[in-house]
């Protein structure tokens, strides 16, 4: 019998890596895609041991439908894990950054992860009487959810209510002895962060203009130093099959590092390393 698993944004990226891996290592898959052509494009991928389910993480009708189908399907067995992975970027000075994009990310990457949350808990074990073992959270944080960088500051808000959801569910689930679970990269190879701030018309008559048109160069070298994103599967593993798993797991050096230098040190490498000083 193979555990079960719900990961969210299973299309491309970190979730699609790691359907394929956890599949490997004997899991059963449920993934969300967005569209049929996804489903049927990543079922081809990842095989007998993977069932697509159709939602977006921002219908809560769709999502209570999903949660249906995968019931149905389990049973009593329950999930031993849920992975809220399902995420969107956006790069850009906060001084001019539109509030509209901004509210669409934390529908997605704070709100969405919590409606998700919510309508699959039953399936992990928060429940009286529970047949099965308690499942696990694992939410796909980042390093901006503890070390915001300029012009990705509306991201890393987001980020960093993922990390406030986290704590809070960690500590409310114990109740049902659910662990609760961040996982935190730094620069991944994703398609996530192929759209930058320095190629953005919009800030081409603000004053951040010159530093912008700067950027893609940087951005470029990011990515082409960036972790594979096999690192993050792994990571989820172990935090699925760990004992007693860590609370957190930080997979780049900045994280404790930008704990020791504090706040007025990292703005001032920060300021120097964007031209911003």
């Amino acid at each position: 019998m193979r555990p079960n698993v719900v990961i969210t944004g299973v299309s491309t990226g970190i979730g699609l890596d790691a359907a394929r891996l956890l599949i490997e290592r004997g899991y059963r898959v449920f993934g969300s895609v967005r569209s049929q052509v996804d489903a049927d494009r990543v079922g081809a991928a990842l095989g007998p041991h993977f069932t697509p389910l159709l939602f977006d993480v921002t219908d809560e009708a769709a999502i209570a439908t999903a949660a249906e189908k995968v019931r149905d399907a389990i049973g009593d067995e329950g999930l031993c894990a849920l992975v809220n992975n399902s995420g969107i970027s956006g790069a850009g000075p906060l001084m001019h950054f539109p509030l509209d994009e901004m509210r669409k990310m934390f529908e997605v990457n704070v709100f969405g992860l919590l409606a998700v949350t919510q309508a699959f808990l039953p399936l992990l074990g928060a429940r009286r009487d529970c047949p099965h073992p308690p499942g696990r959270i694992i939410n796909i944080s980042s390093i901006s959810g503890g070390l915001v960088f300029p012009f990705v500051g509306a991201y890393g808000a987001s980020k960093h209510a993922v990390e406030a959801l986290t704590d809070g569910l960690r500590r409310e689930l114990g109740l049902y002895n659910i662990h609760v679970i961040a996982i935190e990269p730094g620069n991944i190879r994703t398609p996530i962060w192929e759209k930058s701030a320095g190629t953005d018309a919009r800030y081409a008559r603000t004053d951040y203009a010159p530093i912008l048109e700067k950027l893609p160069p940087i951005m470029a070298e990011m990515v082409r130093r960036a972790d594979p994103v096999e690192r993050v599967s792994v990571a989820i593993h172990k935090a699925i099959t760990a004992p007693r798993p860590k609370t957190r797991y930080p997979l780049t050096w900045l994280w404790p590092f930008s704990r020791v230098l504090g706040d007025r040190v990292l703005d001032r490498m920060m300021r120097r390393a964007m031209g911003l000083s």
